[in-house]
């Protein structure tokens, strides 16, 4: 990759990561609700996902699904349900978890790595990265590369998101403001699936 190829590349990388989606709201609700510790192997998940998922795919995963709709059907069908479930575990947290006496659990690793094959944005994110950035001449290579640096890339901007939650738990100490903050960041998430369900 050439240096003004390398420069492009970082910076689809870092905007793509720190722009609204649904892994950042997760994250910001998370970071709010449950602490930056508890919220550290969902920000893990996100960053082992997508790598993945962007591996995938330039390995011929986005091929498959062209190839078979009903895969791709069911794919965002599945992604619409999940997403709808981490939506309404936001909506319904009413309470700051300090001591994890509530029983409430911030999203674990394995849920944040599944969030990105169900994730519109980390899809987009993905075929694009590997449309654009890989080479022809070395695919196999490029798509390694790509997605190690992807992966460096986004950890900074994603965590930010879960600081930002962190930054907000003074402010909803409140338990009116918990709540409506946590009801607003359900809605901001469940709205994420309207790109999955437009034609």
């Amino acid at each position: 990759m050439s240096y003004d190829n390398l420069i492009a590349f970082a910076v689809f990388a870092f905007v793509s990561s720190v722009t609204p989606g649904p892994n950042n709201l997760m994250l910001l609700a998370s970071g709010a609700n449950f602490g930056f510790a508890r919220t550290r192997p969902a920000i893990a998940g996100v960053a082992v996902g997508f790598s993945i998922l962007l591996l995938a795919v330039g390995l011929g995963l986005g091929a498959v699904l062209t190839a078979f709709p009903i895969a791709h059907s069911a794919l965002k069908i599945a992604g619409c349900l999940y997403i709808l479930f981490l939506s309404w575990k936001i909506a319904a947290a009413r309470k700051i978890d300090n001591t994890n006496e509530s029983g409430a659990k911030p999203p674990s690793f394995l849920q944040a790595t599944a969030l990105q094959w169900v994730n519109p944005k980390a899809w987009v994110m993905a075929v694009t990265a590997a449309a654009v950035y890989t080479s022809v001449e070395a695919p196999f290579q490029s798509i390694i590369a790509i997605t190690v640096l992807f992966f460096v890339i986004m950890i900074p901007p994603i965590t930010l998101w879960a600081g930002f939650g962190v930054a907000l738990r003074g402010f909803l100490d409140d338990p009116v403001r918990l709540k409506w903050f946590n009801i607003a960041m359900g809605l901001a998430l469940a709205a994420t699936i309207w790109p999955i369900l437009m034609p």
